[in-house]
């Protein structure tokens, strides 16, 4: 699925993520931040805008409300952040660390996470248009009651994930794997699977199959 891609200018001057601190209202954009570490912090209503981010560590941090746009992160580590409510467009995570992320009541559009780690997010009651899991792990991820436009499941590790009370009609996870998985069984007509998968599901719902 083709998804829009973050919007960057030509050059980025490089910047030192505690400039975040030099406005009035907390926001950073066109610039290049690196080895940055915001560990342990809670600023709200972060907007950050036309920039890459990489090797930077943002672990325990809340950034409730942020505002993320045309942004480029890799190789940085979020464990445990709060990115809740978050409005989150033309974003692009590549070999990050998101280990029990919080995207509760997000709204994420054009977002596509590559070679992450994803286990025990959370993104309930969160809004995802047009959003890719590109060979990411999200062993027991919480999607619970998502709405889940165009959002695509590619060779991930799914096992234990939640999408109970989560439409997955037109929701592709035929090339990702599981043992275990959790739906609502009414919610899951028209959710794109493998053969294996459909067998694999079959037996979740207490069929019994012959051959």
């Amino acid at each position: 699925m083709k998804i829009e891609q973050p919007k960057l200018p030509k050059e980025l001057v490089s910047a030192s993520f505690q400039d975040i601190y030099l406005e009035e209202d907390p926001e950073l954009s066109h610039c290049h931040v690196s080895n940055a570490t915001f560990d342990y912090e809670t600023i709200e209503r972060v907007d950050l805008s036309s920039m890459i981010v990489t090797n930077s560590t943002f672990q325990h941090t809340a950034f409730p409300r942020i505002q993320l746009t045309d942004v480029v992160f890799e190789k940085c580590d979020f464990s445990n952040v709060d990115f809740s409510q978050a409005n989150i467009h033309r974003v692009h995570f590549k070999d990050c660390k998101l280990l029990g992320a919080n995207f509760t009541e997000g709204r994420l559009s054009n977002v596509s996470f590559e070679n992450s780690v994803l286990n025990l997010s959370t993104f309930g009651d969160a809004s995802l248009n047009k959003v890719v899991f590109e060979k990411s792990m999200l062993k027991n991820a919480d999607f619970y009651n998502c709405t889940l436009v165009k959002t695509v499941y590619l060779s991930c590790n799914i096992d234990g994930i939640n999408f109970e009370e989560t439409s997955l009609k037109g929701i592709d996870i035929s090339t990702s794997e599981f043992g275990e998985i959790q739906v609502t069984m009414e919610k899951l007509r028209g959710c794109e699977v493998s053969v294996n998968q459909a067998i694999n599901l079959a037996g979740l719902m207490g069929l019994v199959i012959k051959e």
